[in-house]
């Protein structure tokens, strides 16, 4: 299956402007009901895995078998996110709210499998199911994440330009961004890729990250995502 994707990072266009985006009532109708159709086959259909997983995670470490997280959302706003755990029990704590890396230090044994099969996030279902969010859009992000932008400076999501325009839609449980770019990628790249989503999105290219979302999964390369998957 074809995983290239490119964008013309510097066209004026794809850039951060503030022009208006609007979100069309019917696309947003539809949507909606891919959202809520597919997550509630996918809930019922995963909840032997599920059951499996947090037993891997119980016996691990004998640590919390989920990880509460509050993200950005929608307009601005907040939410909570429950994600099964792949970190050590406190790594908040001890290394505060920072983005996994490659060969990360933090991520457990049993994490490991379950970030590359991208099987932590399936409790995200019931956000999905809730309306916090969509299968696609733009990554939900992380509160208080400290990032690190072109310069090596640390910041914070919110303080990248573009930060607000990607928010005019849900954020997705997959993405443009999250697809093709690695997860080290500088936020403005990032954000770039958000944005050719939000001013382009349509059924058909939901449709087509949604298949390659499943494809990625089976084959288990989340973990290398936007490095030939």
């Amino acid at each position: 299956m074809n995983t290239d994707y490119t964008i013309a990072e510097h066209r004026p266009a794809e850039r951060f402007s503030n022009t208006p985006i609007r979100v069309h009532p019917c696309a947003s109708v539809v949507k909606r009901g891919l959202d809520v159709g597919l997550s509630g086959v996918m809930l019922v259909l995963s909840s032997p895995i599920s059951l499996l997983m947090m037993l891997a995670i119980k016996l691990e470490d004998g640590g919390p078998v989920f990880y509460r997280q509050e993200r950005w959302g929608r307009g601005v706003t907040r939410f909570s996110v429950y994600k099964f755990r792949t970190m050590i029990a406190d790594s908040d704590e001890r290394f505060g709210v920072q983005q996994a890396r490659s060969n990360d230090q933090r991520i457990t044994r049993v994490g490991r499998v379950l970030r590359g099969f991208g099987l932590d996030e399936l409790p995200q279902l019931l956000n999905i199911l809730k309306g916090d969010m969509s299968f696609v859009g733009p990554r939900a992000l992380a509160v208080g994440e400290i990032v690190t932008d072109e310069g090596g400076n640390l910041l914070n999501y919110e303080h990248v330009p573009g930060f607000d325009q990607r928010l005019v839609v849900c954020p997705g449980l997959t993405g443009l961004a999250t697809i093709y770019l690695p997860k080290d990628a500088a936020p403005r790249r990032k954000f770039r890729y958000d944005l050719h989503y939000v001013r382009h999105r349509s059924l058909f290219l939901d449709l087509k990250l949604i298949a390659l979302s499943f494809w990625i999964s089976f084959r288990g390369k989340w973990e290398t995502r936007g490095k030939k998957v």
